[in-house]
């Protein structure tokens, strides 16, 4: 009988055993390289956390910018400014300002 992996239990919680969907995750990870043609069944749990932290991270970042702007719903542009003030995502600022750059494009067009 198989026993379950180190990870099998990492992403049990409210959701049920984990909330973002390993099929896609795996998929994902098998178009990244032609030289990655197996993967083990607990790699896409690890990357699966690793996304839910990363989300949770700049939902967190985002709700304060959110907040000091005295409202209530979280914006696009709360994510950008998140991602603008924190260091942790300077891979994501080209495509935050690639998306702030069409935003204008498309407002300046409609006037």
């Amino acid at each position: 009988m198989r026993q379950a992996g180190i990870y099998s239990g990492i992403l049990c919680g409210k959701n049920g055993p984990h909330s973002l969907p390993l099929s896609r995750i795996k998929k994902i990870m098998k178009q990244s390289g032609e030289d990655v043609k197996m993967i083990s069944c607990e790699a896409p749990l690890v990357f699966a956390k690793a996304c839910e932290l990363f989300i949770e991270e700049l939902t967190a970042r985002a709700y304060k910018v959110t907040m000091q702007g005295k409202r209530r719903t979280l914006q696009r542009e709360d994510i950008a400014a998140a991602v603008t003030a924190t260091d942790l995502f300077d891979f994501l600022l080209e495509m935050v300002s690639a998306s702030v750059i069409n935003d204008g494009r498309t407002t300046t067009e409609s006037t």
